[in-house]
């Protein structure tokens, strides 16, 4: 299960943030997981909770924003949403386009509170 070391990343990335700002409280931490990036959703959420839970960041929450593999056609530069494993262009057609997003995985903010 590596969504639990995923989770301790996380969990090791808002502490490194939280020794330059002494005193902060950090409420939520959001991290972005693309459809292709093998991860998850549910199980970093329960992996991220049980960490949290028995450390000194609770009750820190975690937001996770899911994010669809996307496609851009060469031959027209429309950009779209691969949806049913279609890949090919909605709008002209061809069948040879390109994969633009939906591997992500990143931090994408913090929410703190100053003291």
């Amino acid at each position: 299960m590596h969504e639990l070391g995923i989770a301790n990343s996380v969990l090791e990335a808002v502490r490194a943030e939280a020794r330059l700002h002494p005193g902060a409280r950090f409420t939520k931490v959001g991290v972005r997981v693309g459809e292709l990036s093998g991860v998850e959703p549910d199980s970093l959420s329960f992996c991220f909770e049980a960490l949290v839970a028995a450390s000194d960041l609770a009750p820190l929450e975690l937001a996770i924003e899911r994010c669809p593999r996307r496609h851009r056609c060469p031959a027209c530069d429309f950009s779209f949403v691969v949806v049913d494993y279609e890949l090919a262009c909605p709008r002209c057609g061809k069948a040879q386009t390109d994969c633009i997003g939906g591997e992500e995985l990143e931090l994408s903010f913090l929410e703190v509170e100053q003291p």
